[in-house]
């Protein structure tokens, strides 16, 4: 970076400082994602900000292309998770404002500069910054609630077998995750207990790890889990669900790396691809795994089977 490249940088760091961001929010990295959000190079000034929505990657993109700094691409998460969700958090940022709806996982999720927060760093630098600032922070608590509310009217609501009512953040597969816990459950696990449900849009998703390592099984919660699973204690049986709605089945590669993931489990494992429609089934028939089992939304009282001597039943991986 050359020196009035730094000098804008380090004006970025203090801004999220009188932000009230901590370090790590207020770091060189998040400094510079500011400043992409703002489309701000060194060669323009605070008044001249502007409210670019960018993805992740565009803004990864911008930095190289304006301040030399090229990040990996296995950096794109870390930005995502230790920086632009706590913009979000804050209401500095905001989170896909042209489609509310849309995953947070969606290659498509993108990040603009709240209005209100593109005005107050327009003045940046300027004898009104103090009482701007100042205004503006004691307005962050109203404006999170406002979108906090926002979020809330549009999470989906599922209601598990015991009666328990969730939310899963809406889009994506958690539409047919809906689907999946209300309908397949039903009818395939009767009596079986929700031993994990994954939700992209959410950092804490249910997960019963103490049950899980009465079965033998110790997971990290950042592992690659299936996006659903299942424990049937009348049969003894772990129901790995995937939810093949934005990404594709249980593939031969993704069975394996299940059975090693839960190799240790005393209980006896079935492996289930859940799609929206039949249709949808149709474009991956080549990928499915043998000794899997698939369920099609649209015929949810119906199982198909990938070969082997059971219709739904574990197999013997020694045997």
């Amino acid at each position: 970076m050359t020196p009035r490249q730094r000098r804008r940088v380090e004006e970025a760091r203090q801004v999220l400082r009188d932000l009230n961001f901590d370090a790590e929010r207020s770091n060189e990295r998040s400094a510079l994602v500011l400043l992409a959000l703002l489309d701000l190079t060194d060669k323009r000034s605070w008044s001249e900000a502007r409210e670019p929505r960018l993805r992740t990657v565009e803004i990864m993109d911008w930095l190289r292309a304006h301040y030399g700094k090229a990040y990996k691409p296995n950096t794109r998460e870390t930005i995502r998770r230790q920086t632009l969700h706590q913009f979000v958090d804050a209401a500095l940022v905001v989170l896909n404002p042209d489609e509310p709806r849309r995953p947070i996982n969606s290659p498509k999720s993108c990040y603009q500069i709240e209005p209100r927060a593109l005005e107050l760093l327009g003045a940046f630098g300027k004898d009104a910054w103090d009482q701007l600032l100042r205004r503006h922070l004691s307005e962050v608590p109203g404006l999170r609630a406002q979108y906090a509310r926002a979020r809330e009217l549009e999470l989906i609501p599922v209601a598990l077998a015991d009666g328990t009512a969730i939310e899963l953040t809406p889009g994506g597969q958690n539409v047919l995750l809906k689907q999946i816990v209300e309908d397949f459950c039903a009818r395939w696990t009767p009596g079986g207990h929700v031993l994990y449900i994954g939700d992209a849009g959410k950092d804490d998703p249910i997960f019963d790890k103490d049950a899980l390592l009465t079965l033998g099984v110790e997971l990290d919660k950042h592992g690659k889990f299936p996006d659903l699973i299942i424990y049937l204690p009348d049969r003894n049986w772990l129901v790995l669900l995937e939810a093949a709605a934005s990404h594709g089945p249980m593939d031969a590669k993704r069975h394996r790396e299940l059975q090693t993931l839960f190799g240790s489990s005393t209980a006896d494992l079935l492996y289930v691809s859940c799609f929206p429609s039949r249709a949808e089934m149709r474009k991956y028939l080549t990928d499915i795994a043998w000794e899997t089992e698939v369920w099609c939304a649209d015929n949810p009282s119906h199982l198909i089977h990938f070969n082997g001597e059971r219709f739904l039943g574990p197999y013997d991986a020694s045997a």
